[in-house]
Formats: structure tokens, C-alpha cells, sequence
């Protein structure tokens, strides 16, 4: 397995990933499938790029890119401290062989690399029980529950809040 930084000409190999990732679990992500499906190759060449509040990591196996996670760094003078991770996902096929913890460890230890990030948010739909144990065994702590965060098909999902402190002794 090979985990790097997403460049624009991965944005091929993104987008199918993408998509399969908001067909397969649609509960679990803010967009939409019907949405994104739409989106022009610029728009994903953009959404890829890389610059230094913002990266996508890849992880590749001999199949292609099954892994994903983005880190994308608050720009406020108030917030510059915290960043987020979003759009996790593992292909279907690829679980089970700890792809997501190697995504979620390397985004840390490149966090730790960006001059004054502190913190890493993220949220996770409160019933998917795997996510949330990947996310506490690597030192998040849940810090609150958005009530009705997401909704699909009619149906309300919660989501937990979670983050993790930088060079704090309760966390790696």
C-alpha cells in the first residue's frame, strides 16, 4: 500500500472513488452522488489541488486508489489553530486491512508538520460504530452530538464531534 498527497491528475481516480463513496454510503457525507456526479473535471482538478491549508491523501493498493481523507486548515486569524477532516472513506473491498488507520495517521503526523495547528475536527454520523472506534483508538474525543446534522431519504442522522489535540499527553 502506497498512502501520498492527491495532485490534480489524480482527480481521474478521485472522482470514482468519490462517487462510489456517496452511492455506497450516502448517510454518511454532506454532498450527494446526484450532486457531485455533475461536477466538471476543473471543479475536481480544484478540489484536489494541493496548497498549504489543504490536501487530500490517497491510498493505493494494486487495484487503484481505495482510500481517502482531506485536511483542509481553518484561515481565520481566531481559528488558524484547528483544522478539519473530512470525506473519509475505504472502499468497500480494501476494509478490514487498516487503510483507514494508515490515512488518519499520516494526515496527523503531516498536521503536526503545519506551523501552529493544534487541533483536528471532524464529525461522524453517531451510528457508524466503526468509524467512531478507528477515530477513539487514534485519540479523538468526542466533544458534542449536532442532532439531526445530516438527512437522506427522509430519514435524520446524528452526528458526533469530534477532535484531537496536537502535542497534548491524552492524545498520540
Amino acid at each position: 500500500m502506497n498512502i501520498r498527497v492527491l495532485t490534480e491528475s489524480d482527480a481521474v481516480v478521485y472522482q470514482e472513488l468519490r462517487l462510489k463513496a456517496l452511492k455506497n454510503n450516502p448517510e454518511a457525507f454532506g454532498s450527494t452522488y446526484e450532486r457531485e456526479s455533475k461536477f466538471t473535471q476543473q471543479m475536481i482538478e480544484d478540489r484536489i489541488k494541493p496548497t498549504n491549508n489543504k490536501f487530500v491523501l490517497g491510498a493505493f493498493d494494486d487495484s487503484g486508489l481505495v482510500g481517502m481523507v482531506t485536511f483542509m486548515r481553518e484561515t481565520s486569524p481566531k481559528t488558524i489553530h484547528k483544522a478539519n477532516i473530512f470525506g473519509m472513506f475505504v472502499a468497500p473491498e480494501a476494509r478490514g486491512k487498516n487503510i483507514g488507520k494508515s490515512l488518519l495517521l499520516e494526515l496527523i503526523k503531516m498536521a503536526k508538520k503545519c506551523n501552529g495547528v493544534e487541533q483536528l475536527n471532524l464529525t461522524v454520523v453517531s451510528e457508524n460504530k466503526p468509524a467512531k472506534k478507528l477515530y477513539e483508538s487514534l485519540g479523538f474525543k468526542v466533544y458534542g452530538v449536532e442532532r439531526n446534522a445530516l438527512k437522506f431519504d427522509g430519514k435524520y442522522y446524528d452526528e458526533d464531534l469530534m477532535a484531537f489535540y496536537i502535542n497534548r499527553k491524552d492524545t498520540i
